[in-house]
């Protein structure tokens, strides 16, 4: 399974399994980053890094390092009618 940093803006992705070891680990645990968590990208810094989501009603930037420790499974992309994105929070009916 792809790991968090290989989602685009836009989609949304379901947490398998957060890896990492210690502090990391506990510290993404935390933040809300646990196995059964969806979580949204919700845009990219110019330069790829930080990466934010939007997860349990909340945004959160991580490092793209971090991020490539969480297992995703791809859910869906978050797109109008109209073709354009919208904001959605994951956990809210959409």
């Amino acid at each position: 399974m792809p790991g968090l940093d290989r989602l685009k803006p836009g989609q949304m992705g379901r947490v398998l399994n957060v890896g990492g070891a210690g502090a990391l680990r506990r510290r993404l645990l935390d933040m809300g980053i646990t196995p059964g968590t969806t979580v949204m990208i919700r845009k990219v810094a110019p330069l790829g890094d930080p990466i934010e989501l939007c997860l349990r009603g909340y945004e959160l930037s991580i490092r793209k390092a971090d991020a490539k420790n969480i297992e995703v499974e791809c859910e869906r992309e978050v797109v109008e009618p109209t073709g354009r994105k919208e904001e959605a929070v994951p956990g809210r009916p959409s």
